[in-house]
């Protein structure tokens, strides 16, 4: 098998390697999981097809080595156990909850679900809040900020220490933030691990103290906007007991799908 980028496919078997950059995203189709699994096809991605099954395996992508999956189950297995002797225990599978499930019958993988969400539109207009924090006029406080790398860690240390999102970590790009009237950063979420087609955002967290005001909304209203106009779509993920999360993100207009990862492990 070759690197991704080269000008030829590949065949192993029932198995075909791509390996043209615009072969890996033209197989994604309209799908923003896996187009955002491929990363534009960056140094490290590869990709495989076996009849209708697709994988994109990208290294270090959301703090893991995973490998996004798509197609009938039986196909999907028979691809992913050809690629075993090639990928280590690291690697995380990721797909939608019914494949996922096929999947944990057929490969004794153990998948945990979650929400995938995302638009190909701008979010709607902001509404002026007037709480007093910020400068009242919708999103208009919402900033990319500079140099404030060590504000957004104490922040996140408060108020969202599992994120996985945070200052100085691969993929993590630019974070966007809200001050109050004394300059303090009291909401934040970054643009992480975003590729020419799909911009994702992460690591939202809001000041304890001012939760419950619209903030999170603000911001994430912010970067979606940003990057919906910079890529065509935005997208995140969200735990699915969190309908707090999974409603503002509704209300900025995201779809959202169960998925689930897994480990690579069995089969």
């Amino acid at each position: 098998m070759t690197a991704a980028g080269e000008a030829t496919g590949e065949t192993i078997g029932a198995v075909t390697e791509l390996t043209r950059a615009a072969d890996v995203v033209g197989a994604c189709g309209s799908d923003a999981l896996l187009l955002w699994a491929a990363q534009g096809a960056r140094p490290g991605v590869r990709a495989w097809t076996c009849g209708q099954a697709l994988a994109v395996a990208c290294p270090d992508l959301n703090r893991r080595d995973r490998m996004a999956v798509r197609g009938p189950a039986p196909q999907v297995a028979a691809l992913v156990r050809s690629l075993a002797p090639w990928l280590g225990p690291q690697w995380r599978l990721l797909g939608e909850w019914p494949l996922m499930e096929e999947l944990a019958r057929l490969l004794g993988v153990e998948p945990v679900g979650f929400e995938w969400m995302d638009t190909d539109r701008p979010p709607p207009p902001a509404t002026a809040t007037g709480d007093g924090d910020g400068d009242g006029d919708g999103d208009g406080g919402v900033r990319w900020l500079d140099d404030a790398d060590a504000e957004v860690a104490a922040l996140l240390q408060e108020a969202s220490p599992s994120a996985w999102a945070r200052p100085g970590v691969a993929g993590v790009r630019r974070w966007a933030g809200l001050r109050d009237g004394s300059g303090r950063l009291i909401a934040t979420a970054a643009d992480a691990w975003s590729c020419p087609q799909v911009g994702f955002v992460a690591g939202v967290a809001t000041a304890p103290a001012h939760r419950g005001r619209g903030h999170a909304e603000r911001v994430c209203r912010f970067v979606l906007a940003e990057l919906v106009a910079a890529c065509g779509r935005g997208a995140l993920m969200v735990d699915s007991d969190n309908p707090t999360a999974i409603g503002v993100y509704e209300r900025l207009g995201l779809r959202r799908r169960t998925v689930a990862a897994s480990p690579l492990t069995g089969g």
